[in-house]
């Protein structure tokens, strides 16, 4: 601070000077024992002057001193806790990849709290759980059977091979490992949209859904999924292109609020879409569906593929809308698809629309179209859909 003591003595000086100069003026009209009591008055106000002028030049510098400090702290402070998060997330990190069962649940949790913690950090988080449930597994024997036979090996999310001497995890274990994996990230991507109860006494913005992450992106290529539930989650982009789907899979009610792929993946239990509700891509190209499969009340707001896909026990699409283009060329197993009330939206001259040849377009009565099957599945005409085919109702 010594770049201050010139400037700081100068304005003592200045301030000195004028108030001695303006106190002895007209000074020589006075007789002499009264001018020499007016000039030590005039000292005496000039060291006044020019101590209140060091004060204020003192205070000003123990300010400014003080902000330098809490400036230091603050940011002392700031770098002690990015240290901190960085810490806990590499440490949580590392117990991922430990060979002991509660050491990775440990892990699992404590990147969860992190997460909820911290939300520039959640989307990397949820990265690295993805890339866990990314790993080379091999289901326990019981969850193997549910598997389609028909299905390589090599397609279902990279089965690992028991036998590997590099394989030190109990199958049991994992298991269970990889299903809290799942439930962590499913929990926070589901959103409760139901009106908030209404209280007689006025309340600040509380939000309704604390735990839920919003915009989280998804890359599950390839995953070994159990049992695997996002009913009433909202999320980003979705990858489940080649992801095997051992049990149940469960999409009832999801808002994809941009593009979802599940090329090649391979559904060997119930799948179950209804009222989800597609914003971009709905990407379903040579997937397998080994069991029952409902796309009830379904919004394809983007366009739809399912071209190559094999549907083993048929499927529900009853209520469906199709808004844009929607491509099921070499799509097999629909010949006896449920398609009540249907709906396809006009759509622009050009946007490409490719059907089953067992499913026939009808003209709707408000300018829409419907689809139902051309023929019943014994050879028979199809039996009307009803009046609320039309209508969507």
């Amino acid at each position: 601070m010594w770049w201050w003591v010139l400037p700081t003595a100068l304005l003592i000086g200045a301030a000195a000077w004028a108030t001695t100069e303006w106190l002895l003026q007209d000074l020589d009209k006075l007789p002499i024992a009264e001018q020499i009591s007016a000039r030590i008055a005039a000292a005496r106000t000039a060291l006044a002057a020019a101590a209140g002028v060091g004060a204020a030049v003192t205070l000003m510098l123990a300010v400014r001193r003080q902000r330098h400090q809490e400036l230091a702290t603050a940011h002392t402070t700031h770098d002690a806790a990015e240290r901190r998060v960085t810490e806990l997330y590499t440490k949580a990190a590392d117990q991922l990849g430990n060979d002991q069962a509660p050491v990775r649940l440990a892990g699992l949790y404590a990147l969860e709290r992190l997460a909820q913690d911290t939300p520039a950090l959640r989307q990397t988080i949820v990265n690295v759980i993805c890339s866990y449930l990314r790993m080379p597994y091999q289901l326990p024997q019981d969850d193997r059977q549910d598997l389609d036979p028909g299905v390589p090996r090599a397609a279902i999310g990279g089965v690992a091979d028991r036998s590997s001497p590099s394989i030190k995890r109990d199958p049991q274990e994992e298991h269970e490992v990889r299903l809290t994996a799942q439930r962590i990230v499913t929990a926070h991507l589901r959103y409760d949209d139901s009106p908030a109860p209404r209280r007689w006494w006025p309340a600040g913005h509380i939000d309704p859904n604390p735990r839920h992450w919003p915009d989280i992106r998804l890359d599950l290529t390839g995953a070994v999924l159990i049992d695997f539930s996002l009913s009433a989650c909202r999320v980003g982009n979705v990858d489940f292109q080649d992801a095997a789907f051992s049990g149940d899979a469960t999409f009832g009610g999801v808002f994809f609020s941009r593009d979802a792929r599940f090329d090649g993946a391979s559904f060997s239990g119930l799948a179950v879409f209804d009222e989800a509700v597609f914003c971009g891509c709905a990407g379903f190209r040579a997937a397998t569906f080994s069991s029952n499969t409902r796309f009830r009340k379904v919004a394809f707001s983007g366009d739809t593929e399912f071209g190559g896909a094999v549907f083993s026990s048929g499927a529900l699409f009853d209520k469906a809308t199709f808004a844009s283009g929607a491509g099921f060329n070499g799509a097999t197993g629909l010949e006896a698809a449920s398609l009540i009330g249907v709906r396809l939206a006009p759509v622009a001259e050009g946007v490409r629309r490719e059907w089953p040849s067992a499913w026939q377009v009808a003209s709707g009565l408000d300018g829409w179209e419907t689809l139902r099957l051309a023929a019943a599945p014994d050879g028979g005409q199809a039996v009307e859909d009803g009046p609320d085919a039309a209508a969507g109702g």
